[in-house]
């Protein structure tokens, strides 16, 4: 290994290695709180996704979700943190032209991910 090389690693292992030290009184004011839960949804349909909206499951209350931008279809992705709230939640995904497609009873505590496939195909939740 050239010694270039090495030292690129070394350093990146220092940084990983520092962000793992709490400082106690930091740790102590984020006691109370649950870390965000990390939800990514992967877009391996032809329509572009233009919204998304997450509820508890069987409950109209939907809270978006700010995506940014449209998620384009063919195979892109969008990580986002769950709301607080219980594990099994309905997504609700508005495609360009407006379409809607309803994703009941997704576990978001046991899977870290779902893929929309295209018409005809399931959705995989991933992570699982």
């Amino acid at each position: 290994m050239n010694p270039t090389r090495a030292t690129v690693l070394v350093a990146m292992l220092a940084v990983a290695l520092g962000n793992l030290i709490v400082v106690p009184s930091a740790a102590g004011a984020d006691a109370g709180r649950k870390p965000a839960r990390h939800f990514d949804l992967v877009n391996a349909t032809f329509d572009s996704v233009i919204a998304l909206a997450i509820a508890p499951a069987d409950h109209d209350a939907f809270q978006d979700i700010d995506l940014g931008q449209p998620l384009q279809g063919g195979l892109t992705s969008a990580t986002f943190d769950v709301p607080a709230g219980g594990c099994l939640r309905d997504l609700l995904v508005t495609f360009h032209g407006g379409r809607t497609r309803l994703f009941p009873h997704i576990d978001v505590c046991r899977s870290s991910g779902l893929r929309l496939e295209p018409r005809g195909g399931s959705p995989k939740p991933s992570g699982a």
